[in-house]
């Protein structure tokens, strides 16, 4: 068990949080949430011990272990991979380490046998004695190969480097596990494996992670970092943010009674109780859950975008074919032809061919060979995953910059629009070429509305946004009524939104499945 205990935090006046009591057990998977700035990773780092807070104190049970998933991709770089998982358990490597070097005395004494002795039964203990096969094995289930076990890590490629530190944090069963962002630059099988991983891992698990997916599966509960507090929620994120949303709208609607409310809440709550993430704590769960009552929720503080996705011109029968299309190094005949209402998620090993292709269908780049059909009734709107053509250079104001693609050209209409995208008052005189990567996405997204396109082309639509962004996003493609053309590394958009996968296996191999993506893995991914 891990507690926090009176924590409090701030910097250059500006309080992070305040008087958190928080308490961490075995058996639970705990979820930090937050808007970016919060302190969520900070929270982190004040918990292993990297930060000291103004106030109050981190308490361990004696003789537990933290694992924390490390950051510094080059902090190992003249270990060798395996050697690497192995330091995830420090003390049973200064165990060897002064055990070895006792065995090598050339002046070996009485001392010094009895001091091994204790070391043998401590390195016993820690399962020294199988932590090579273990930390191979682990190795192995992330799909590192044995070819590289005794390859420094310098001379290994980031992103095998990611799983070899996650390998590190997973070793030696912890009794504390403490993860920033595990899932980042992890493939989708990765992800799976990962989240088999935690759901049957019996020990304590506080991660901070933008993959909603990710935080439905695998969390039982939900720290949320909002009010200068952190605030625990029992359940995955969707519980949370259904809940406080269900919450706010009840709170700005003063027409319904008090019994009302709580009658919707109580069968809201009924509906998640029986939705458990880990089987082990289902039943436990399920009586907390019952036990919630109005109070026991609030509505976050945090403001989430308007996105809905609108067209005027009707969608006809021909809207996209590709007809035996080919790009040297990226993809040989691709053929495909869509239909009304198929939201279709594209893969690909690499992003580059994803980007290629749309480029292709807008007419920015040229193939080598095959055409593109699009029918008289598409008008498509695109958001890139490089934006910079738009923003670079440019020193217009927010609403001028927007203005440019609106048939409306008032001023207040322009702003409204900038409003829905969460920039307002003098935020909106900004230069457009000083916008962070989540506000240009925003501004692309604001464009993308205006131009009221029936066919969507999304290429990494995330990248940039904070969860409230994505969840937003996430809601938009849901209620689009025309088609989309997307990829995506965020595996809720492509579960709730997708209807058909087409996937670039490579130059001469693609998959074109008709389905969700859940059907789809199991019929490909297996």
């Amino acid at each position: 068990m891990i507690q926090a205990n009176n924590i409090s935090l701030a910097f250059g006046g500006r309080v992070l949080y305040k008087d958190v009591n928080l308490k961490f057990t075995k058996g639970n998977c705990y979820g930090i949430i937050g808007a970016n700035g919060a302190g969520k990773s900070t929270f982190l780092k004040i918990l292993t011990g990297e930060i000291e807070p103004n106030t109050g104190e981190i308490s361990i049970t004696t003789g537990e272990r933290m694992s924390v998933l490390a950051q510094n991709q080059n902090a190992y770089d003249e270990e060798t991979v395996l050697d690497t998982v192995l330091l995830g358990h420090k003390r049973l490597m200064e165990v060897q380490k002064e055990k070895d070097a006792l065995y090598m005395k050339p002046d070996f004494s009485e001392e010094d046998g009895i001091r091994a002795g204790e070391l043998e039964t401590e390195f016993a203990e820690l399962g020294g004695w199988e932590a090579e096969s273990e930390a191979k094995q682990l190795l192995q289930s992330l799909g590192i190969s044995e070819d590289i076990f005794y390859s420094k890590m310098k001379d290994v490629d980031p992103k095998i480097k990611v799983k070899i530190l996650l390998a590190q944090a997973l070793f030696g069963n912890p009794d504390i596990l403490i993860l920033d962002e595990p899932t980042n630059n992890l493939d989708f099988k990765t992800v799976r494996w990962l989240e088999e991983f935690l759901l049957n891992f019996e020990n304590c698990v506080i991660i901070v992670s933008h993959n909603r997916h990710f935080l439905n599966k695998v969390c039982t509960h939900i720290c949320d970092v909002d009010y200068g507090k952190i605030n625990m929620f029992i359940g995955n994120y969707d519980f949370w943010y259904e809940s406080s949303q269900l919450i706010l709208r009840q709170m700005k609607d003063q027409n319904k009674k008090a019994e009302q409310r709580a009658k919707e809440l109580k069968e809201f709550i009924a509906r998640f109780s029986a939705n458990a993430s880990k089987s082990k704590q289902a039943t436990s769960r399920k009586r907390e859950l019952e036990k919630l009552t109005i109070e026991d929720i609030k509505p976050s503080s945090r403001k989430y975008p308007y996105i809905n996705f609108e067209y005027t011109q009707e969608i006809g029968k021909e809207i996209l074919k590709v007809d035996h299309l080919t790009k040297a190094g990226m993809f040989k005949n691709l053929t495909f032809n869509i239909e009304k209402g198929q939201k279709i998620a594209i893969f690909a090993k690499n992003s580059q061919i994803i980007t290629t292709l749309f480029n292709i269908i807008q007419g920015i780049e040229k193939a080598d060979h095959g055409q593109i059909f699009i029918g008289k009734t598409i008008k498509i709107s695109s958001l890139p995953q490089n934006n910079n053509e738009y923003f670079e250079n440019n020193t217009s104001s927010i609403v001028d910059w927007l203005r440019q693609f609106s048939k409306d050209q008032n001023e207040t209409y322009i702003r409204s629009w900038l409003g829905r995208m969460l920039f307002t008052g003098e935020e909106n005189l900004k230069p457009a070429n000083v916008l962070s990567g989540g506000e240009r996405v925003r501004c692309m997204l604001a464009k993308m509305m205006l131009e009221q396109g029936n066919l969507l082309l999304l290429d990494e639509p995330t990248n940039h946004l904070d969860l409230e962004s994505i969840t937003a996003l996430n809601k938009g493609m849901q209620n689009f009524r025309g088609n989309i053309l997307f990829s995506t590394h965020d595996q809720e958009i492509i579960e709730t939104v997708a209807n058909r996968i087409i996937d670039i296996v490579d130059e001469n191999t693609i998959i074109d499945f008709t389905g969700t993506y859940e059907e789809y893995t199991e019929k490909y991914l297996k």
